[in-house]
């Protein structure tokens, strides 16, 4: 697309890109005031904030870390390349608190009585299986650095629009990556959920103004019905079977996906009490119809407004909308720059929390297990070293993955964190299920959708297997050399593998044998 006004997007003035300077430089204040708040150099103290969050809290800590700049930036882009049908990421949304809903009580019951600190701690102290927490460690910090890496995407795409190129993406990557390391290094969870806190009634704000501009002075959807139809002369086209299935897909993906992260289950740990917890969790299954919905229909909006917009580019939706609406409603020029902290709030809010949670897992479920004579100093200290060395290792691969769709690898990110959940599940409830069958489940699901993600046509290619041979298969076959077979994501794929062969071994090798529950040991 030639270069035009459009492509340009958003541009905050010299005012604007103030005020972002003094809310970044903010967040370190808050990081300092967490650190003087410590009650103690212990695990418990930096990761867990001391298991005080009350309700106001934990929510919007909660509701902060959810929605990142994969929403704001992603999300948006995605509505603007798939149209109607992406409405389903609302009920995918919320089908994650479902998965919650779950678990996460008993869990909480559990961590409090025996003092989990991380995931990796109910593995351990559940299955009994060195083997199996490494793996499920190490899945999740593998989740956890495509998460930072996805969202440092969005704040190098951010910076470099928004100041009109005058800040360099990988500048912007490095300073703002740096102020997330200063802040959680000092205060731990404290810090972190004190800035959610900040951040989460900015996002709050911004989704206001978002949402008034496009029912009071867009009209809504309804108001550019026309020019969608002219632009996309399917769009409303009832869906294919094949769609109905990705729709669904999409659903179970988040369900188990997105409730296994790591630092979402720390949040978890973190609750004063249970009764906090649920009240959390109840009011975070209707925020999705008060944010995933509209970012969903300003994408969708977009369409019409700003056509011609492709790959990578269309995560640049969001603020390419607002530059409109500011343009034609100068009332409206607080949600520029109210509206690009928000993305950054809702980014480095992500990006902390997950820095945070493998910071935790490596000191915690690793070192300790080869140092289990580790003093809590110790620990929080490699776990300090382990934020600096994971954030390096992450700018460094985000300055070389940019032109990669935050969409795409957030689907990456889950088909792998899914395979996670029967352990944390079934753990819970199934008291005979064994470390065995929990382990040969997840290493058989895991493989599978890596092999899928991976493009399974491209690798026979490589090993000598000719086009012509894939295409000879029978239609039902061919599917399964595509990412997606028959619509399906490549981690559900991986989960019904998982399930199978948990089962296949906890039966087969398992029969008669009873474990002790975890409330009796």
């Amino acid at each position: 697309m030639s270069e035009t006004k459009q492509d340009a997007g958003y541009e905050l003035g010299t005012g604007g890109l103030v005020f972002i300077a003094l809310y970044v430089l903010s967040l370190l204040v808050i990081g300092w005031l967490g650190h003087r708040a410590k009650r103690a150099n212990t695990l418990e103290d930096h990761y867990l904030g001391g298991r005080t969050f009350g309700f106001g809290v934990l929510f919007l800590t909660l509701y902060a870390t959810q929605y990142s700049g994969n929403s704001f930036m992603g999300f948006v882009g995605k509505a603007y390349r798939s149209g109607f049908p992406f409405l389903s990421a609302v009920v995918a949304m919320m089908a994650v608190v479902g998965g919650y809903f779950l678990f996460a009580p008993r869990l909480y019951r559990l961590s409090r009585r025996r003092r989990y600190v991380t995931l990796g701690d109910y593995v351990q102290d559940r299955f009994s299986s060195r083997l199996l927490t490494v793996f499920i460690v190490l899945l999740g910090i593998f989740g956890l650095g495509n998460y930072v890496l996805t969202n440092l995407l969005a704040l190098g795409t951010l910076a470099e629009v928004v100041s009109g190129g005058r800040v360099d993406f990988n500048v912007a990557v490095l300073l703002l990556a740096a102020v997330m390391l200063v802040y959680e290094t000092m205060g731990g969870m404290r810090s972190v959920a004190w800035t959610d806190v900040t951040q989460g009634v900015i996002l709050l704000l911004s989704l206001g103004l978002i949402a008034f501009a496009l029912f009071f002075h867009l009209g809504g959807p309804a108001s550019v019905a026309g020019e969608l139809e002219v632009v996309r002369p399917n769009i409303w086209l009832p869906p294919d079977l094949k769609k109905n299935i990705a729709w669904l897909s999409t659903a179970l993906l988040f369900f188990f996906g997105i409730s296994m992260y790591p630092h979402a289950i720390q949040r978890i740990y973190a609750s004063r009490d249970e009764n906090t917890l649920k009240r959390s969790l109840q009011v975070m299954a209707f925020m999705p119809l008060v944010t995933t919905l509209i970012l969903v229909l300003l994408g969708v909006m977009a369409i019409a407004i700003l056509p011609g917009l492709e790959g990578a580019e269309s995560d640049k939706t969001t603020l390419l909308m607002v530059g409109r609406l500011v343009e034609e409603v100068p009332a409206l020029v607080i949600m520029g720059p109210l509206l690009v902290a928000a993305v950054i709030a809702a980014t480095m809010s992500t990006i902390d929390s997950a820095l945070l949670a493998i910071s935790s897992m490596v000191s915690n479920d690793l070192y300790r297990m080869v140092r289990p004579d580790a003093s809590s100093a110790r620990l929080t200290g490699i776990g300090k070293m382990t934020s600096i060395v994971v954030m390096v290792l992450v700018v460094i691969l985000t300055i070389l993955l940019q032109d990669q769709t935050i969409w795409r690898l957030l689907e990456i990110k889950l088909e792998i964190l899914a395979q996670v959940a029967p352990a944390v599940m079934l753990g819970l409830q199934w008291k005979s299920l064994s470390a065995r069958a929990v382990l040969a489940g997840v290493i058989a699901g895991t493989v599978v959708a890596v092999a899928l993600t991976m493009d399974p046509g491209a690798m026979l290619g490589a090993f000598g297997v000719s086009s012509e041979v894939i295409s000879g298969c029978p239609n039902w076959i061919r599917e399964f050399f595509n990412a997606k077979p028959h619509g399906v994501h490549a981690g559900i794929w991986g989960l019904a593998v998982n399930f199978l062969v948990l089962l296949l071994v906890q039966f087969s090798t398992c029969r008669g044998r009873t474990a002790t529950p975890l409330e009796a040991r």
